[in-house]
């Protein structure tokens, strides 16, 4: 609310936000599609993902500020958060302590790579959001509007499981993970995948970095800054 009142104050030309894969939530249809139903987030932290959109689409219509929200699909790579899978994954395989690994290992996950992200979002930047000439009241697309809003997804757009992750991850660290298989844990979902169809439309954003490669360059990356 308070980036949204600084961007009507200032008269920003383009508020380009980060939304998450989270708020699909209990939709099961894969792969994600920014015009799919995403009313049964399950957690709080997709909610308030939810609710940016929701409040920059009403920013976008009483004001005019072009809004772009963008729903990252986990994204790793050098310099990643502490608190992600792959830098607790890299820090527990090195230290030979147990990685817990939910729902018995039956996860898959979109992985993008950072450099891929960083190429997604400044396509964005560079082009502002408008209003969608198309748009159908009776029968509104959830991804635009008359207002000058738009709802992306930025992924990979080819999941992997997250055992495959794992056993990548090993193999650039050249130490194997000791893991204990858990149920699924509340708040969490069996499966993410992109369909990045619309923003490679919208500002031609093509994922480049492979699995290996990306998890290559991570545990490179991680080696080094950490002196191991």
């Amino acid at each position: 609310m308070n980036v949204l009142e600084c961007c009507r104050d200032l008269n920003i030309g383009h508020l380009v936000y980060a939304s998450s894969s989270s708020v699909y939530g209990e939709n099961g249809q894969l792969p994600f599609n920014e015009n799919q139903n995403v009313d049964h987030p399950l957690s709080l932290y997709a909610a308030t993902k939810k609710a940016n959109e929701l409040m920059a689409h009403s920013y976008s219509h009483l004001y005019g500020i072009p809004t772009t929200g963008i729903r990252f699909f986990t994204v790793y790579g050098p310099w990643g958060r502490p608190d992600m899978a792959p830098m607790i994954f890299a820090k527990a395989i090195l230290s030979e302590q147990t990685i817990d690994v939910f729902n018995c290992g039956q996860m898959s996950r979109d992985f993008t790579y950072i450099d891929d992200i960083v190429n997604g979002v400044l396509g964005i930047i560079d082009k502002q959001a408008t209003s969608n000439v198309n748009f159908d009241p009776l029968a509104p697309e959830p991804s635009s509007s008359k207002a000058p809003f738009r709802i992306f997804n930025i992924g990979k757009g080819t999941p992997t499981s997250l055992m495959s992750f794992i056993g990548v991850l090993e193999e650039f660290l050249g130490k194997k993970a000791k893991i204990n298989m858990l149920p699924m844990q509340l708040g969490d979902v069996p499966a993410t995948a992109a369909d990045v169809s619309s923003i490679q439309l919208w500002s031609g954003f093509r994922p480049n970095i492979e699995i290996q490669k990306g998890v290559a360059k991570f545990a490179e990356w991680y080696l080094d800054y950490y002196g191991m």
